[in-house]
């Protein structure tokens, strides 16, 4: 999976969108119901770098594949939406890429 651009892209993708799904569903009950601030300061620090670290590898992905700009456009758009990345994923599964 490493071993190709997409695959890099693919594998980040999970671990931006598995950030995003945990911060949203345990971080963020754990503030607001428990009352533990300290959840959303860590998981919401990881998850920004992720979010970066997710951005530089579409910026790459794009440079080496000459990915066009749907793709570009829809690889930042999920990133935004729960679940969103394992949707994409599928769509790149399916386009052979």
């Amino acid at each position: 999976m490493l071993q190709s651009p997409i695959g890099r892209f693919r594998l980040m993708g999970f671990i931006e969108g598995a950030s995003l799904l945990i911060l949203l569903f345990i971080a963020m009950p754990l503030k607001h119901l428990a009352g533990i601030p300290m959840a959303v300061t860590i998981v919401g620090s990881l998850h920004g770098f992720f979010f970066i670290t997710y951005l530089l590898i579409i910026a790459y992905t794009t440079y080496k594949i000459r990915w066009s700009f749907t793709w570009v456009f829809s690889a930042v758009a999920v990133a935004f939406i729960p679940f969103g990345n394992m949707i994409l994923d599928a769509r790149l599964k399916k386009a052979n890429l």
